[in-house]
């Protein structure tokens, strides 16, 4: 049981930062009325997106392969095979964002390519999440202060502190580029990071003196 005052208050802060991840993701497509062709060009266009995105070096910090899948399509009647339907995705994770518009053009100059994002980010442990929370308790206490101060009163001890749960998730953006047969163009695209929104807020209380009330 807490003898004396109590003052209750809310520490929040808030802070837009520029990102340190970007994603994106690359889908490889392939149709043809044989199952073999359909596979090979498959792997081809894959393999020429590995390519890309070894030249890319220690940019390029993360890649997963996801949905690998393979389809016939049929006539409406029946079970006769019109065609095989093929294609793959890979995500991709970068930390240097200074050729990632060029990076992500050539990519989609590709054969039946598609390309979707970038979707921006902070790392799980980035610093600015512990600085957010610490900046909130900051706050807390200065609340805390100021209250008893309005009392007549001085802040004793700390009873409670609890978070409060107001990290956001990241900021997201993205574009989708569909990939024709590739013409070997020059291609160069400016991205524009998006700031991330980063808010971290406590709940508090803390004993005070007795206050001077008037």
């Amino acid at each position: 049981m807490v003898a004396g005052p109590v003052v209750a208050v809310r520490g929040e802060s808030f802070r837009e930062v520029m990102p340190e991840l970007a994603q994106f993701r690359v889908v490889a497509m392939a149709r043809d009325r044989d199952r073999e062709t359909t596979l090979s060009r498959l792997a081809e266009r894959a393999a020429a997106v590995r390519v890309l995105l070894d030249e890319q070096g220690r940019a390029i910090e993360r890649r997963e392969t996801g949905e690998l899948w393979v389809r016939p399509e049929t006539r409406r009647s029946g079970e006769r095979v019109v065609a095989y339907h093929g294609s793959v995705s890979t995500m991709v994770t970068v930390s240097g964002f200074t050729t990632l518009g060029e990076l992500m053009l050539r990519i989609a100059d590709q054969d039946q390519i598609e390309v979707s994002g970038p979707w921006w980010s902070l790392r799980p442990d980035s610093p600015v999440h512990r600085e957010a929370r610490q900046a909130a308790i900051a706050d807390a206490l200065r609340r805390a202060h100021e209250y008893a101060e309005a009392l007549g009163a001085r802040v004793t001890a700390l009873v409670e502190l609890a978070d409060a749960g107001a990290d956001r998730p990241p900021t997201l953006a993205a574009m989708a580029f569909s990939g024709a047969p590739g013409g070997g163009l020059e291609l160069d695209l400016d991205l524009d990071p998006r700031p991330q929104t980063v808010q971290a807020a406590v709940h508090a209380r803390f004993t005070i003196s007795e206050p001077v009330l008037r």
